[in-house]
Order: C-alpha cells, then sequence, then structure tokens
C-alpha cells in the first residue's frame, strides 16, 4: 500500500512538473515578448490581404523571435478569419497575444493625410495615394464620372470645390470612395449655417464662392492678408459687370501652368475661363481654393479698389487703384522696374 501510494505521489509530482512547464511555454508562448523594433514602426496590411500575406510582410519587415509561437497564437485566436486591413503600430517587445489582440480588432492609427500645393485632379489622386491605399487611377475615374459625382451635387470640373486643402486624420485603408465620402463631410462642415448666411448675402452660391477664392489664391499665395482686399476688388467689379481680367484664369485655360507671364496673344485663347473675354466668373474654380481664401472672399475688405498691379519692389505684393489713371501709374513704376532688372 506504501509503495502505491508513493508510485501515485510521485506521478502527482510529474504531473504537476510537466503542467507547469505546458504552463510556462503556453504563458511565454502567449505573453512573452516576440516582436523586437528599434522604434515604434508600421505594418500595412492592404484591403485584401490574407493571413499568408501578413505574415509575409511581419517577417520581412520586422524581427519576430519565435515564428512558430506567433502562427500558433494566431490559429488558437482564430485570426486568420479576422484580417483586418490597416495601418498598424508595431511597438517594441509586443507579445503575440498583444499583436494578434490589436490586428484582429482592426485597432489601428490613423494617417494625417495632407492635401496641399495640388492644382488639378489628377495631382490630387496622385497625392492621395501616396498617403492611404487607394488606386489614383480609380480614384482619378471617380472624380471624372459625372453620374459618380452627381450624389454629391457636383461634375467632374466643379468638383474642385468639394476639396479643401488641409490635413485630415483618416484610416490608412479607406477605400476611393470612403474618401470622397470624408471630404464631402468636412465640405458640408466647412460650409456651417454661417459662412452661408455671408455667401448669400453676395449672391453668390457656395461654389462660385470657391471659384472666386480660388482666383483670388492664385493671385496671391504667400502674402495671404492681401487676400481679402484683392476679393474685394474683384467682387467689386462683378458688381459694376466689369470683366475681372485675372491672369491666372488665362494659364487655366491656356493648361499650361509653367506660364509666369501672361502675354498679349495669350489673352485671346478662346475660353469660358478667360476673364478677358468673357464678365462674370468662370463656370469653376482654377485651383483647389484653401480655408484662407474662401473666408477673404466670405470677409472681404469693403474697398473701392477697381484695379491691381505688382509692386515695383518685387516683394510680391500689389498696388491697388481705384482710378484707371492711378493703376497706369503704378504699372509704369512696375515697368520701369522691370526694364531696369532687364525682365522681359
Amino acid at each position: 500500500m506504501k509503495k502505491i501510494t508513493k508510485i501515485l505521489l510521485i506521478a502527482a509530482a510529474l504531473l504537476i512538473v510537466v503542467g507547469c512547464v505546458i504552463g510556462y511555454y503556453a504563458y511565454q508562448m502567449i505573453y512573452a515578448p516576440n516582436i523586437s523594433v528599434r522604434d515604434a514602426q508600421y505594418l500595412y496590411i492592404h484591403n485584401g490581404a490574407d493571413f499568408e500575406q501578413v505574415k509575409n510582410d511581419l517577417y520581412a519587415n520586422f524581427y519576430v523571435d519565435d515564428k512558430a509561437s506567433f502562427e500558433r497564437v494566431a490559429d488558437l485566436k482564430h485570426y486568420a478569419g479576422n484580417v483586418k486591413p490597416g495601418r498598424y503600430r508595431i511597438k517594441k517587445s509586443m507579445s503575440n497575444n498583444e499583436l494578434i489582440n490589436m490586428l484582429r480588432s482592426g485597432a489601428q492609427e490613423p494617417v494625417q493625410l495632407r492635401i496641399n500645393n495640388i492644382r488639378t485632379v489628377p495631382q490630387l489622386c496622385g497625392k492621395v495615394a501616396s498617403q492611404i491605399d487607394v488606386d489614383s487611377a480609380t480614384l482619378c475615374n471617380l472624380l471624372t464620372d459625372g453620374d459618380a459625382l452627381g450624389k454629391y451635387g457636383f461634375d467632374e470640373k466643379t468638383c474642385l470645390a468639394m476639396f479643401i486643402p488641409d490635413t485630415y486624420e483618416m484610416y490608412w485603408n479607406t477605400t476611393e470612395r470612403g474618401f470622397v465620402d470624408k471630404m464631402y463631410v468636412n465640405y458640408n462642415n466647412f460650409w456651417n449655417d454661417e459662412r452661408q448666411k455671408k455667401a448669400k448675402s453676395l449672391n453668390l452660391t457656395r461654389i462660385q464662392v470657391a471659384t472666386l477664392a480660388s482666383i483670388v489664391q492664385c493671385e496671391q499665395s504667400v502674402h495671404r492678408e492681401e487676400q481679402p482686399t484683392i476679393a474685394g476688388l474683384y467682387l467689386n467689379r462683378l458688381r459694376i459687370g466689369m470683366a475681372l481680367q485675372s491672369d491666372p484664369t488665362v494659364v487655366f485655360a491656356i493648361g499650361d501652368f509653367s506660364v509666369r507671364r501672361v502675354t498679349g496673344a495669350m489673352l485671346e485663347v478662346d475660353s469660358p475661363y478667360n476673364t478677358y473675354k468673357h464678365t462674370g466668373l468662370p463656370p469653376s474654380p482654377i485651383t483647389f481654393a484653401e480655408k484662407t481664401a474662401l473666408d477673404a472672399v466670405l470677409d472681404h475688405d469693403h474697398n473701392d479698389y477697381i484695379y491691381m498691379c505688382a509692386k515695383a519692389d518685387f516683394s510680391g505684393k500689389h498696388s491697388f487703384a481705384k482710378t484707371y489713371a492711378q493703376h497706369l501709374q503704378n504699372a509704369k513704376e512696375y515697368r520701369k522696374a522691370l526694364d531696369k532688372r532687364g525682365i522681359k
């Protein structure tokens, strides 16, 4: 009897030891650090990716100490059927459990999407595609599809008004349609009741405000404190039925944004965007108007200016005039400065 008891005690002890070993291994497999990185880095999981692709990207870009344990924990947590695309922050010494839980739950970090320094839809699409997981060609197709844009109240020309340059928080795996939806929501948020009342007082639609703002921005993008003055000047011209005569609209009509000085021959281009030949506003914006330019129109200076000319000091600012005689004097001084520098 004593012998049997001794055997049972030994067996129990062995079971406890084996259990402890198994428990220790299981704990290590699940909770011990298994990812080695110097600093926090990001794992990008594309839309439609499967577990095999996730593993390949993880193993190629990060040091996984024990790949077998990672795959075992992934299997235990059924991750293969719960792969979620996104941009995931991989931190130093993450455990398999921490990593799988993050990936399975889709707890990604958003991207700070920057939209700036763009003039055309293709430029917009390229810039967006460089920051989130969209295809630039697919996005361009969407933004030139009249039926698709009709849902938002725009067409392929006026859609420039919907995209206001800024920095936006957005998930990396946002789709092309999701991106446009997000921009449309932002557009409507920008156009709050107060701004809409201001536009109505000017007898302008939101798209017309964006169109005028785009011209103001192209005329002055450096010394932005001038924008409300320029906006007031153009509103004066619209009020009296005078052509806007804005060089940037001619450049847009030509389609060559490398042009730095508009010549007489260029002014003859036959286009509704040529504000030397056509009075009123062009049919749509000539660039993506920033918030400062939009608000410059809505909160324009109430002035009596009708003319403006680049200052002779080449500061990038303008000389404003109420009369044509005063404008001619300003223009004479500017041409004199050009001649002095040998600029043709």
